[in-house]
């Protein structure tokens, strides 16, 4: 009894004893300085990390140091080592350890590279060289400085990796993006800067070979209270056609041009009107080199012998249809500022049949001539815009019966000089005018030479835009087969102003004086018209138009006086 109670009270002490030096009892010298070796390792691996890692794999190979457990030297070699845990550590030979080396370069990002991730980079460097250089330089690091500086170092790592890692972008991606639900529409390419036509419901003509054909038609009704303007002429209601139409080339050099018009007008109701006009005219630009060019033109016209004529034929139904063929040729020739032009024109008249009352008819081809002229100009280049010139005409008037019904030789010679200035300021003023003196001595010496002065003009003048005031001035010397009369010289001028009120509405006024002058008797006529007209464009094609005219003609020759007012209302349509 006494030995089994012995040994169980030495049991419960070694238990005692065991918790009191194991558990919660006294700690050996050893176990401490197992303890400081681990963490001056821990501190050492640290240093180690971040030069590594500053390095980049440009520092030399160095010792690797386990850090399990197995790998570390028992407690008898830690004591008998000759190095205390708190010397501090030893200094590294690698020189990139106080200077680290620069991160070796990563691989180029896409233009694309968002730039915060640049940002990023370059703080997680910045950051890992401040650690690393004060974790290689000051001994008094403690311990947790080096575990803090390890677990920078780790997520500096970690932000490069991720870096690296992250996907590049796409090099469409921009294009790829989403369009701002607010963000105005862009216009088409095509349309950028395209300029507004000057004339939105001008014709846009019809392509015909290497010609663009602009056709228009009108159709409508005049209300006159003359309806052949004549001295015995009354009130009439008639209905009035137009054919109107201009062709031009698109040759690249050369250029032609062709013009033409056919006016047909017949009675409703009233005084009987029965009538037909046109003319055709073409014309060839050709640039033989650069200082010479030739013009070539050629037209035809039929147009009745006018009621207020001095030819005109009393009591017939329907006055002779003149007839009339024309064409010139002209060489233009520069040479430094002067200017030569060389012209030489035909034009040949035929007149048709008088029809009388009873029916018969009156021949009337005593009165068909051809008239050959050649004119020569000599201008002087002051300046692009001004060009004063002189002209020289001579010519040759050849009636084709040597000598008319009446027993008279018509045939004359023709002779006239001018001189004027020729204008070219572009869109604002262009054309030119002159002044002279023309004769034309008849052949028969019993009848007196047509002479006068002579005033052209063909200027245009646009004061603004969408004005356009026009200028015009002829001479023409109209010959006559009456008896014991040689001719006159009729003066015609025209002043026109049109006016583009809207893109679809344009107004266009005339204001006209004739001014006649008979040869061998005190005669002469006077005519004075106005005229004022609306166009309103219903579309490209199609619009309505209205006119109102007035006309009226003294004379001091018996017979010849006449009013004529009359209104138009009608409808255009164009291509």
């Amino acid at each position: 009894m006494l030995l089994a109670t012995s040994i169980l009270a030495l049991l419960r002490a070694a238990q005692l004893h065991a918790q009191e030096t194991e558990l919660r009892g006294e700690v050996s010298e050893s176990a401490i300085l197992s303890d400081q070796q681990r963490k001056a390792r821990s501190l050492v691996l640290a240093q180690q990390a971040a030069a590594n890692a500053a390095a980049q794999d440009n520092a030399p190979a160095r010792t690797y140091l386990p850090a399990s457990a197995g790998a570390v030297p028992d407690d008898t070699d830690a004591a008998n080592s000759s190095t205390s845990v708190f010397d501090p550590p030893q200094a590294s030979d690698d020189a990139s350890a106080d200077t680290p080396a620069p991160p070796k370069p990563r691989r180029t990002s896409t233009a694309r590279q968002n730039a915060a991730d640049k940002a990023k980079d370059k703080a997680a460097d910045k950051s890992k060289k401040k650690k690393s250089t004060t974790a290689a330089t000051d001994p008094t690091t403690t311990s947790t400085t080096a575990a803090t500086a390890t677990t920078d170092d780790t997520d500096s790592t970690a932000a490069d990796q991720e870096a690296a890692n992250r996907r590049a972008l796409t090099i469409d991606s921009v294009d790829r993006q989403k369009l701002d639900a607010g963000a105005e529409r862009t216009a088409a390419i095509e349309g950028q800067n395209k300029k507004p036509e000057d004339d939105p419901f001008a014709a846009t003509g019809v392509k015909w070979g290497t010609f663009v054909i602009r056709p228009t038609i009108e159709q409508g009704l005049t209300a006159t209270t003359n309806g052949d303007s004549s001295s015995a002429g009354t009130s009439a209601l008639l209905s009035e056609t137009a054919l109107r139409f201009t062709a031009a080339s698109d040759w690249r050099e050369n250029s032609a041009t062709i013009d033409g018009y056919g006016i047909f007008r017949e009675t409703v109701s009233g005084y009987p009107v029965h009538d037909a006009q046109g003319r055709i005219e073409g014309q060839l630009n050709v640039d033989l080199d650069k200082e010479l060019r030739a013009i070539a033109k050629l037209g035809y016209e039929a147009v009745p012998e006018s009621a207020s004529s001095p030819d005109a034929i009393a009591g017939v139904s329907t006055q002779p249809l003149r007839q009339t063929i024309d064409g010139s040729i002209g060489v233009e020739k520069a040479i430094g500022k002067m200017r030569y032009t060389l012209t030489g024109a035909v034009s040949h008249d035929f007149y048709g049949d008088a029809k009388l009352s009873d029916g018969t008819s009156l021949s009337q081809k005593d009165q068909d001539n051809t008239l050959y002229t050649a004119t020569l100009r000599t201008g002087y280049e002051i300046s692009p815009a001004l060009t004063p010139f002189t002209e020289i005409e001579v010519g040759r008037r050849a009636y084709d019966q040597r000598i008319d019904n009446e027993g008279f030789e018509r045939s004359s010679t023709r002779l006239g000089a001018r001189a004027g200035l020729q204008l070219d300021m572009g869109e604002k003023l262009s054309g030119e005018f002159s002044a002279g003196w023309l004769r034309e001595a008849i052949d028969d010496k019993s009848l007196e030479a047509i002479s006068g002065a002579t005033v052209n003009a063909d200027l245009k003048w646009s004061p603004q835009r969408g004005t356009t005031i026009g200028l015009t001035g002829k001479t023409t010397v109209e010959t006559t087969t009456t008896s014991g009369e040689s001719g006159d010289i009729l003066y015609s001028g025209r002043l026109t102003a049109e006016r583009l009120i809207r893109a679809n509405l344009t107004a266009n006024a005339a204001l006209g004086l004739d001014w006649r002058d008979y040869v061998g008797i005190d005669g002469h006529d006077r005519i004075l018209s106005a005229e004022a007209g609306l166009t309103w464009w219903l579309n490209r094609y199609a619009g309505l138009t209205t006119r109102v005219r007035t006309e009226k003609l003294t004379s001091n020759l018996p017979g010849r006086d006449y009013t004529a007012n009359s209104i138009y209302l009608g409808v255009k349509v164009q291509r």
